[in-house]
């Protein structure tokens, strides 16, 4: 199953590979830190912190045509705001963690392409 589709990003930059690869590395720099913040904010219940995390992170993994992905942040994201279902905050993170390095894989091979 493919988690990734550049072809967005590939449309919005003409098809330049130099900025799709800059791009790809931008994701690349920016997951392990919002791994890291909302596993943060998880452990210590800062629901707040964990959905604005979880907003930030949306941006992210959308440039790279992860739809599912995003959507589920959205979720998260909105639960958040209101403390809805907080059990169901360690799934999504977890989600989130095997999307993203799933993810890195399939980039890091589309990057060698490039």
């Amino acid at each position: 199953m493919a988690y990734t589709d550049l072809s967005y990003l590939k449309e919005i930059t003409g098809g330049e590979s130099s900025i799709v690869r800059e791009m790809v590395e931008m994701f690349f720099a920016q997951i392990d830190e919002f791994k890291d913040n909302m596993n943060k904010y998880l452990k210590e219940e800062k629901w707040t912190e964990l959905g604005k995390e979880a907003h930030k992170a949306k941006s992210s993994v959308l440039i790279v045509g992860m739809e599912d992905l995003g959507q589920n942040l959205k979720k998260l994201q909105l639960l958040t705001e209101e403390e809805k279902e907080i059990d169901t905050y360690p799934d999504f993170v977890k989600m989130f963690e095997e999307q993203c390095d799933a993810a890195v894989i399939e980039l890091e091979e589309e990057l060698n392409s490039l």
